[in-house]
């Protein structure tokens, strides 16, 4: 399977939202796939000052074990958080998204690149 680029957005974020989890390999493939995460932006939507997290929620780890990582946290929005380098995502891992207000949030994913 080629490599698709794919984007996603999830608006007025204002609360703990998962913006992406990265696919299952599809049927018949035999190596395993990951996801690149390319960007990750976030916006404040309001007039109000807001701040935001975001983090990776490895799913091959035991939950609450210490493994999840933010990329940033409790940072003044807007703001781009992945610019320029990558972020690695296996199967079931996902990007999740905190922040204080309403925030629009875009990722820029490129999914099936073999691992």
């Amino acid at each position: 399977m080629a490599n698709d680029f794919k984007g996603v957005q999830s608006v007025g974020v204002t609360s703990v939202t998962t913006v992406y989890t990265a696919p299952a390999t599809a049927l018949g493939d035999a190596a395993n796939k990951d996801s690149i995460i390319l960007e990750l932006d976030i916006a404040n939507t309001t007039a109000s000052a807001v701040t935001a997290s975001a983090e990776v929620l490895d799913s091959s780890a035991n939950s609450g074990a210490g493994t999840d990582a933010f990329i940033v946290k409790d940072a003044p929005i807007s703001l781009q958080v992945i610019s320029g380098q990558k972020v690695i995502l296996e199967t079931g891992d996902s990007i999740r998204v905190t922040a204080s207000g309403a925030c629009d949030v875009v990722c820029s994913i490129l999914e099936d690149v073999n691992s």
